[in-house]
């Protein structure tokens, strides 16, 4: 038979039927349906209603002889199939089939095999779960419901045949099954065997099988005694299908499992849910409660309900526990224990669900981590209560069983200082304080970045509005792990969730049910009754909360009654305590007997909340979180009680205006309180609830409903936190960004609840489309907003509404409380009479809105927290400080807002407010008040009016009288100087008609005090101890009250961060501005002209060296190749970079060589790694076709003599150019230049500008002198004063060419981009993911160079890439070549860093990579092996790189002088842009320029719009002037004035005369400035022992400026060697007395560092931490101890602090001289580097100086440090160690040889090769390749023969006869003993073995003449090795030096020193003895 819902489905489907059914059966079927329809007259009945139906248990008896319709409808219908089927079925030779078990059974598999998924139920269990279902007493409609849940709708066929065919097979089944259908129905006792009478003794022998036969069947009884009804039933199935009833039960057990972990949700044609088994899901107890989407339900076992008058109460027991702790742990409790495995042995993520009071939370002291371990918990309250416990099992030391770690709380209560949080190992905060965090990504980002373990207390907590806090959280982390391939660890800790599968993978998840509880639970729902709401339903809920409350006190128990609200916390604590009181019941409430008490009371006594004081005497005690911390921590948090009370389930939403229910998760929180561990065995919750709500609350502690995202509704605020930190700059980003969170999993899992239906999710199943369109709204909504970093939307919308550029503070403080952050702040009508006589009494500022807004409650609240007013509603006292710390946050972002919209006004109101809240104070009180001055004292001042500036001017005395206390005069006058004031000193420079420069000095007037200050005192400009200088740049403001438009004057103000008064004011006067006259160039039109052929060269070599590369010259080349090659005059071409500059040089030489064929060409680039280039690509396209010769000359590269005079070509630097052109008088190959091309000469603004104008001008001087035409060629970017350059340059109109920066042969688009932050570093880490974004956009596939200020940038940069490489499908998307290839270059990269970017296609390229890394890198690039290359600012000017995109990220670099970062040149800027789109090798550019935010509209507006090149000679004229001097070229203070004019400075003096400080601009008024210019230089140069000054008008160098001026050092290096270059050096010290072995050594070396040489190396960030830990492992501090009295030789020098560069220089000089290995970073490689490069020639300076001196020892001695320093060792270091490969063991063993001891490298010079093989053959450790290679060592070294002669004089037995006063020549020869190996006379074999010394150095010697007894030297002279000297042949060297005898006649004796200036060791000392008579 059919039921309705069967019939309907049949009578719809006619169609399908007749597919497989004959039209006869159809038309039966639908004739017996309409036959089965009520007449329109009778009732209609529901199909199948009525028909009996005999229960499958009576299948068994006889039935009537009659049989129903139905039953006749049935077999006719089956008949008929059997028909119908009868052919197919005579054919095979089947039988009809029989209905029994084994057709039931293959049909289950049927069934299964075509719609159930994997780990559906097996044939057995489906099998027996039918024929449970079909045996079941209920009527076909039931059965029929329930056959379609098992089955589905997927296989209805099967479904009607069970129905047609139910009688036949439970008759089939019953009739074939060995087993009795009704034993199982009987009496347990049945089954036993029949009373009988006993008669006397029995016996009753049974065999042994009979007896186990009887032991099973009892056993068999136990079990079906403890069946269930349902489990009887299925086991009767079981039986009766013969199937195992264990087997059964297994599959049973299977299915609940599956249906209990399913999320309700499932596709209706799938049997079931596959049932998952996890590995730590513990469920120990069967509460008989079924999941939310079960159909049915019931209560547990045990459980009552009782109905009272005024209640309901359902009464649910204990559930069963969980068994004891597992075997082998004796520590832990049962949940540690069991995840003590994978939380302590392995780095998985976790979520642990438990119960409370299982102490989940004590899986932190098993987490040691070297780095930061965060804990969040849920309220401030429980993190201090964390901190405390963690501190106790971690804090202790190890010895204490702790593990010496540091615990700390940070939160809006508990900050903390860098040096905290550096020092914290974990650290404990909540959840919004750590989002903050982690949000900064433009602030402090260290602490985020070391965590390495997230432990997230109560992460249930997602179902609350808070939890989008948690998954953002989460999400963030996620993103950080991928992005940062670092390994930080997630552990979640919640109560029992009902849907823990959605948090984590397998291994992680631990879920522990209420059976794991150490105190089972014993929970009560009361329902009270009455209207929800109603006054009788709360009298009711007051009633039987006392009623509850007595009963468990009166049984001696602690109760926790939990209310919705703070003030309801005082109230119903005060309706208990009367009530108590009304039934004389209060002494239950008594607690003076515990021997706390009075501690207790001591405690109380000191709060001000008098309610709590009140209520603590009638024992009871409130806690909320709006009470003080200090009330708070009286009680604790993580407190139990016996049992706990929840009165009332609605609490008030402030966002939706009403009243909502507690969540069921607040409530198992509740709970979780209740019962003791330590004391009881049990607790008890009681909830007490309105009588509508109590089904609700018992039907959901038992069912647990899911946690759903709470994310969606917070998702515009987090998305905008992700914004700003720069992890989402697309949609797509946010997209990936949200799958991260809680919210994409659950509307995966959910989606009916998020408004999505499956049709979705099948669509879309990752959802992207959704995701989509949330990030899409949100983004829309920020964009309205327009979104400031870190604030919510709603609060910045209101801002953008109110904000004006002018506001007073009660604007500001109306504005403020209207933000969002305070709508929870709710007016309450008894606080209306306090809040007015606060805004009586405390508010200074007007309260818009009064006392009857929420806003003007905000507004009088944080003006009486300012005013520091006395508050008694405890209520106030909570909001209070509520607002006050909000407001702090709001008005810092506030004031932000301003600077970034440069509104000054508002912004100085908002920072005075600022202050006003950190101190608590108004600023029209006294600034003292912030110091801890009694009270009386500083009411006395603020009633004096006598501010902080009319107090410093006044002595004790005076002081003491203003505030009327003697005593306290001098205590005041130490906070007047304490107090932090500015000096401000300004200086303006006007660099345009419209943009002003000013330079600040900035002083700090007060005196600094650790206890007051801390370690730094912020201002809005930053002062340190010291002067600093302050440069920046402004608009010129404007005014129409005047006649030029210029205002008076303009005020620069600085204002502390912290003190409120410290505000100092500088006015900066513009009465003498004069601006300059901007006598601006024209560009140059480029013109439409054909291009011209290289044939126009007429010359067939040019022609063919141009056609490798073009047939015609572009445009800019066609312009000027008229004026470049067929005139002489000079010229400036102005052109961007990328517009063929290069060949305009190459026209500008071949016209010199044609003119001038003898002549030599000079080019001058500004940086060595531009020379190299120009070097390496002339050399290979031009000097062998032309036939002429190239040299390059620069600090690494100094030729010879002989090749310079030989070379045609001369690529140098300014700086090499300068020095070699001083003494041209003597330099033939100077005076024969004909053409100077200076290329970059825009650089003339820089600081190495000055060079390039003393070279210009030299080169003219030199021209008129000689009388030879001298051409000077520059080349340039676009300038905006051209003209003025060309003027200086003696350029007509036709030889000055400045195209525009358009004028380009590939286009270039410009993007700039702004980024906010202060702080430098963190700034520059939010560009790396923008650089990732445009690569990516713009140059996918083609080469990308990114410019960064640093070396370490490189590094960083370069990380970040490729971890951002790492987040997509192809990691090395950037390598272009086979990894296998790579492999082998990779191999021999000594760089860490480009060792790991190359293997993803990055290079890096800066200075300090050694020449094969760099060359690698460059090589790579350029071949397109690799497609990104990361370069310092340096390449910008160096080789010639293809790219199509340019990232300019950043545009400052650290400026070692001013300790700051300062903004690149604009020039700088142009240059990098340049590299975009290189005509041969793009047809396309784009660059893009990351900057600071504030700075974007200045680089809009000036980056094609340059500054004028202004000159900066005067800022360094001294060295020139001083040079100038030494050659000759001044003689006067006439001639220097006259030197002068050639300068370009003398063109721009007169252009912009204010910006060189000039006040007068008429002729006399420039004269007279140039005069005193003249004058201070001449003086300072006296000073320095440089010049000598006659008759105040003529001078002539000293021997000290020559010296200056021939080793290229500052005028102040003379002078500081001078005056502590002194007497009586010891180069052996006293070891008894303490001091080194090497004597003075050290004082030498400091003396070297001291050098303003050093004063340009580079002190980077952080940079003095690492020079501290340097000098750690350095022999030699720092600090040099010296007191009164003592004598130090070279004086007393300055002690540094270790950011200072001198100091560095000293360790780095120390480092290198002990060998130190490895350094701190690879930068100091490269500093070492230059330090030692520059040294030589420094020490060189100061034997020079010290010789001048006639100091013999200190002469040596410098000598010596000379030598330390090129062997890299200190010079009681044994000269041995300078050999290769040998230790001090060697040394030692050396030393103690038994055949051959060996002292010194002379020893071992006077042996044989083979001899000294063998004999370091026998030292251990040293192999025989090494031996071989210190033998060719000693081999080469210069053992020189000394022969000394003195003419004129006779030689009498080694005596030589002088006379007395005559002056003689000692003549000295050097000879050296054997000439290097490999080949004679090679100057190469004349390199001294210095492996440690970054350049090659040639062997040479100082002969010097002394009398060692006096310290007096008597001449000196410096022979190069390798050369002849004065005659003879490189190994024979010979000199000369006069000498006068003494006028005493006698005996007397001198020492002739021959020593190296490179080696240790091979000094030797000749005396030369005298017989000086008296002529007669």
């Amino acid at each position: 038979m059919f039921t309705q819902l069967l019939a309907q489905k049949t009578l719809s489907s006619f169609d399908e039927f007749h597919s497989f059914w004959s039209e006869s059966v159809v038309e039966a079927f639908k004739k017996r349906i309409e036959s089965n329809e009520p007449k329109d007259d009778q009732e209609k009945e529901e199909f199948g209603f009525g028909i009996e139906f005999n229960s499958p248990l009576q299948f068994g008896r006889k039935k009537n002889d009659t049989e129903d319709d139905d039953d006749a409808f049935a077999r006719t219908l089956q008949s008929q199939f059997d028909r119908e089927a009868a052919p197919t079925n005579a054919n095979s030779g089947a039988s009809p089939p029989a209905f029994d078990r084994d057709w039931l059974l293959r049909k289950c598999e049927e069934h299964l095999a075509a719609f159930a998924d994997a780990g559906a139920l097996s044939p057995l269990a489906l099998c027996t779960q039918i024929f449970t279902t079909l045996r079941d007493p209920q009527g076909d409609d039931e059965i029929q419901s329930v056959l379609l849940d098992s089955l589905g709708y997927g296989n209805m066929d099967f479904v009607a045949e069970l129905l047609l065919h139910r009688k036949d097979i439970i008759t089939n089944i019953v009739a074939n099954s060995q087993s009795d259908p009704n034993a199982s129905s009987k009496p347990s006792g049945s089954s036993k065997q029949p009373f009988r009478p006993q008669y006397g003794a029995q016996v009753t022998v049974m065999s042994e099988s009979e007896k186990q036969e009887l032991k099973r069947q009892r056993k068999d009884a136990k079990k079906r005694a403890k069946m269930t009804e349902g489990e009887s039933t299925v086991a009767e199935s079981a039986n009766l299908l013969g199937f195992d009833v264990e087997q059964l039960k297994r599959a049973r057990e299977e299915q609940l499992l599956a249906g209990a972990s399913s999320t309700g949700i499932s596709n209706p044609t799938f049997t079931s849910a596959p049932v998952v088994k996890y590995p730590h899901v513990y469920q120990a107890a069967d509460t008989n409660s079924i999941s939310a989407y079960a159909t049915k339900s019931a209560l547990p076992i045990g459980s009552t309900r009782e109905e009272y008058q005024e209640y309901e109460e359902i009464t649910i027991p204990v559930a069963k526990v969980a068994p004891k702790p597992y075997k082998g742990y004796k520590s832990l409790n049962r949940v540690q224990s069991i995840v003590f495995p994978v939380a302590f042995e392995t780095n998985e993520n976790m979520l642990v669900c438990a119960p409370y009071w299982c102490r989940i939370e004590g899986h932190g002291f098993i987490m040691k981590n070297e780095f930061k371990i965060v804990y969040v918990a849920p309220m401030k309250a429980l993190a201090a209560e964390v901190v405390a416990k963690f501190s106790k099992r971690l804090g202790g030391s190890e010895a204490e069983g702790g593990l010496g770690l540091t615990v700390k709380e940070l939160t809006g209560d508990m900050q903390l200082t860098k040096a905290e949080i550096a020092a914290t190992q974990m650290i404990v905060t909540t959840p919004e304080k750590w989002d903050v965090v982690t949000r900064k990504g433009t602030g402090d980002t260290e602490l985020s970045q070391k965590v390495r373990l997230l432990i997230i207390d109560e992460v249930h907590l997602l179902h609350e509005d808070r939890g989008s806090v948690i998954e953002s959280i989460v999400a963030r982390t996620q993103r950080q792990v991928e992005t940062s391939q670092s390994m930080i660890r997630i552990v979640g800790l919640s109560a029992t969730l009902p849907n823990y599968v959605d948090r984590n993978p397998y291994q992680g998840l631990f879920y522990f049910d209420s059976g794991f509880r150490p105190v089972p639970l014993e929970q009560h729902f009361i329902g009270a009754k009455g209207r929800a709401g109603s006054a009788s339903s709360k009298a009711n809920m007051d009633r039987v909360c006392y009623e509850k409350l007595i009963d468990l006190v009166r049984e001696g128990h602690q109760v926790m009654v939990f209310v919705h609200s703070r003030k309801d916390t005082v109230k119903t604590a005060m309706m208990l305590r009367d009530e108590a009181l009304a039934e004389n019941l209060s002494g239950l409430f008594d607690a003076s007997h515990d021997p706390n008490y009075a501690n207790a009371v001591k405690e109380m006594s000191k709060t001000r909340n008098k309610e709590l004081k009140e209520l603590f005497g009638s024992g009871f005690g409130i806690h909320h979180a709006g009470m003080l911390r200090s009330d708070r921590n009286m009680w604790g948090v993580n407190l139990p009680a016996y049992a706990v009370l929840i009165k009332g389930t609605q609490l008030y939403d402030s966002q939706k205006g009403s009243f909502i229910d507690l969540s069921i998760l607040d409530v198992l929180q509740i709970f979780g309180r209740a019962g003791r561990p330590q004391y009881e065995d049990r607790g008890v919750g009681y909830i007490i609830t309105s009588h509508d709500k109590l089904s609700h609350y018992v039907s959901a502690m038992t069912m647990q409903h899911p946690i759903e995202s709470k994310f969606a509704s917070h998702l515009t605020d987090n998305l905008n936190a992700e914004i700003s930190l720069g992890t989402v700059t697309t949609v797509d980003e946010a997209i990936k960004w949200l799958s991260y969170s809680y919210l994409f999993v659950r509307m995966r899992k959910n989606p009916f609840h998020y408004g999505l239906d499956w049709k979705v999710l099948e669509d879309d199943p990752n959802l992207g489309k959704r995701c989509g369109e949330l990030i899409t709204m949100a983004a829309k909504q920020l964009h309205k907003a327009q979104m400031i970093v870190f604030d919510e939307a709603a609060t910045i919308e209101v801002f953008n509404e109110m904000m004006r550029p002018i506001m007073t503070e009660a604007d500001v403080l109306s504005m403020l409380s209207m933000a969002t952050e305070f709508e929870n702040i709710k007016l309450r009508e008894e606080e209306v009479i306090e809040l007015k006589l606060m805004l009586k009494n405390s508010c200074h500022c007007d309260v818009k809105g009064g006392t009857d807004t929420p806003y003007g409650k905000t507004n009088i609240l944080l003006q009486s927290y300012i005013s520091r007013a006395n508050i008694n509603d405890f209520a106030l006292v909570s909001d209070c400080a509520y607002v006050a710390q909000n407001a702090a946050r709001i008005l810092r972002a506030l004031f932000e807002i301003c600077l970034s919209r440069n509104w000054g006004p508002t912004a100085s109101v908002i920072i005075s407010l600022c202050k006003s809240v950190d101190r608590r104070m108004w600023p029209f009180e006294h600034p003292l008040s912030q110091f801890d001055l009694p009270f009386d004292i500083i009411e006395k001042l603020n009633r004096s009016n006598m501010g902080i500036e009319e107090l410093r001017f006044m002595d004790l005395k005076e002081i003491g009288g203003v505030v009327r206390h003697m005593k306290m005069g001098g205590t005041v006058a130490k906070c007047v100087e304490q107090f932090p004031a500015l000096y401000l000193e300004t200086e303006i420079a006007p660099i345009t008609q419209s943009v002003i420069r000013i330079t600040l000095q900035i002083t700090p007037d007060f005196y600094w005090n650790d206890r007051v200050h801390g370690s730094v005192e912020p201002f809005w400009i930053w002062a340190a101890l010291e002067t600093q200088k302050l440069v920046f740049t402004i608009p010129i403001p404007r005014t129409n009250s005047t006649a030029d438009e210029l205002p008076p004057q303009i005020y620069v103000r600085a204002l502390s961060d912290k003190w409120i008064g410290s505000e100092t004011v500088e006015a900066v006067s513009f009465k003498h501005l004069i601006l300059p006259a901007m006598k601006r160039s024209p560009h140059t039109d480029l013109l439409n002209l054909q291009p011209l052929p290289v044939s126009a060269l007429g010359d067939p070599v040019l022609e063919e060296i141009c056609l490798k590369r073009f047939d015609y010259f572009n445009p800019v080349q066609t312009q000027i190749f008229h004026t470049l090659y067929r005139t002489t005059n000079n010229a400036l071409v102005g052109a961007p970079t990328g517009s063929g500059k290069t060949v305009a040089a190459e026209l500008a030489l071949w016209a010199a060589f044609r003119d001038f064929p003898k002549s030599k060409v000079v080019y001058i680039a500004p940086l060595k790694a531009l020379v190299r280039e120009r070097v390496q690509d002339w050399k290979s396209r031009l000097t062998q076709q032309m036939g002429r010769k190239l040299v390059e000359l620069t600090g690494d590269v100094t030729p010879d003599l002989r090749t310079i005079q030989g070379a045609d070509i001369i690529i140098t630097t300014p700086e090499k150019w300068d020095g070699i052109s001083r003494n041209w008088q003597t330099r033939k190959y100077v005076t024969d230049v004909s053409l100077v091309i200076i290329d970059e000469i825009h650089l003339l603004g820089g600081d190495r500008g000055p060079i390039l104008e003393v070279i210009v001008s030299r080169m003219n001087y030199i021209s008129a002198q000689t009388k030879k035409k001298i051409r000077i060629v520059g080349l340039s970017t676009a300038l905006a004063n051209a003209t003025d350059l060309g003027d200086w340059l003696h350029i007509q109109n036709e030889g000055l060419f400045n195209f525009r920066h358009s004028v380009r042969p590939v286009p270039l688009e410009v993007y700039i981009d702004g980024f906010a932050g202060k702080h430098y570093c963190p700034r520059m880490q939010s560009m790396n993911k923008p650089t990732y974004s445009a690569i990516l956009t713009h140059s996918p596939t083609k080469p990308v160079i990114v410019f960064v200020s640093s070396r370490r940038q490189t590094r960083l940069t370069a990380q970040d890439l490729i971890a951002l490489c790492g987040l997509e499908d192809n990691p090395k998307r950037f390598l272009h070549m086979p990894e296998h290839d790579l492999e082998t270059l990779v191999e021999n990269v000594k760089d860490q860093s480009l060792k790991l970017s190359l293997q993803f296609g990055i290079g890096l390229h800066h200075a300090g990579l050694i020449e094969p890394d760099r060359k690698l890198s460059e090589e790579l690039f350029v071949n397109g092996k690799i497609q990104i290359l990361i370069a310092t600012s340096t390449l910008a000017w160096g080789v010639n790189y293809p790219a199509h995109l340019v990232v300019v990220k950043g545009t400052e670099f650290y400026d070692a002088k001013t300790k700051g970062y300062v903004d690149f040149p604009i020039t700088d800027v142009l240059q990098m842009m340049g590299r975009a789109g290189r005509p041969q090798f793009d047809d396309s550019g784009v660059a893009r320029i990351l900057v600071q935010d504030s700075k974007k509209n200045f680089y809009k507006k000036f980056l094609h719009e340059p500054f004028p090149v202004e000159s900066s000679l005067h800022n360094c004229i001294h060295d020139h002037m001083n040079a100038e001097i030494v050659g000759g070229t001044i003689k006067s203070k006439q001639d220097a004035i006259d030197y002068l004019t050639w300068t370009y400075f003398y063109r721009r003096l007169q252009m912009n005369p204010t910006y060189y400080g000039v006040v007068d601009t008429t002729p006399d008024g420039i004269n007279l400035f140039l005069s005193n210019l003249i004058e201070t230089t001449f003086t300072d140069l006296s000073n320095a022992f440089c010049i000598e000054i006659d008759q105040g008008f003529y001078v002539k160098p000293t021997v000290y400026g020559k010296i200056a001026s021939y080793y290229y050092l500052s005028y102040k290096t003379v002078g500081l060697v001078m005056r502590r270059l002194t007497k009586d050096y010891k180069p052996v010290g006293d070891v008894e007395k303490g001091e080194r072995p090497d004597g003075d050594f050290a004082h030498m070396l400091r003396i070297l560092s001291d050098v303003p040489e050093f004063n340009e190396l580079p002190v980077r960030h952080n940079e003095d931490k690492m020079n501290q830990t340097l000098e750690e492992s350095l022999p030699v501090p720092v600090l040099i101890y010296w007191k009164p009295g003592m004598e130090l030789f070279g004086g007393v020098p300055e002690n540094l602090g270790f950011e200072d560069p001198h100091v560095k220089a000293f360790l780095l000089l120390q480092a290198h001289l002990t060998r130190v290995k490895t350094l701190p970073c690879s930068d100091y490689n490269t500093d070492t580097t230059s330090v030692l490069d520059q040294s030589i020639r420094v020490m060189q300076a100061m034997v020079d100086i010290a010789a001048d001196k006639g100091i013999l020892g200190t002469t040596l001695g410098v000598i010596n440090m000379m030598q330390a320093v090129k062997q890299a060792r200190w010079p009681s270091d044994s000269p041995l160690l300078s050999l290769p490969h040998l230790t001090e063991e060697n040394v030692e063993a050396l030393r103690s040889h038994k055949t051959k001891p060996v002292t010194g490298l002379f020893d071992l010079c006077k042996m044989g090769d083979m001899d000294v093989v063998r004999l370091f053959s026998t030292l251990p450790g040293v192999r025989a390749n090494h031996a071989q290679e210190i033998a060719a060592v000693v081999a080469n070294l210069p053992v020189m023969n000394v022969v000394i002669s003195v003419e004129s004089s006779m030689n009498k037995n080694g005596v030589w006869v002088v006379d007395c006063g005559k002056e003689y020549e000692l003549k000295v020869s050097i000879t050296r003993n054997r000439v290097p190996s490999n080949a004679r006379n090679n100057a190469k074999e004349y390199r001294i073995h210095s492996p440690k010394f970054p350049k090659a150095q040639v062997e040479g010697w100082f002969v010097v003449l002394g009398k060692e007894d006096s310290d007096e030297l008597l001449a000196l002279k410096r022979i190069a090795g390798g050369s002849s000297g004065s005659g003879g042949s490189a190994s024979d060297l010979r000199c000369s030096m006069k000498f006068r005898v003494a006028m005493d006649p006698g005996p007397m004796e001198l020492e002739v020193y021959v020593n190296s200036d490179g080696y240790l060791g091979l000094d030797q000392k000749v005396t030369v003895r005298l017989l000086a008579s008296i002529k007669g």
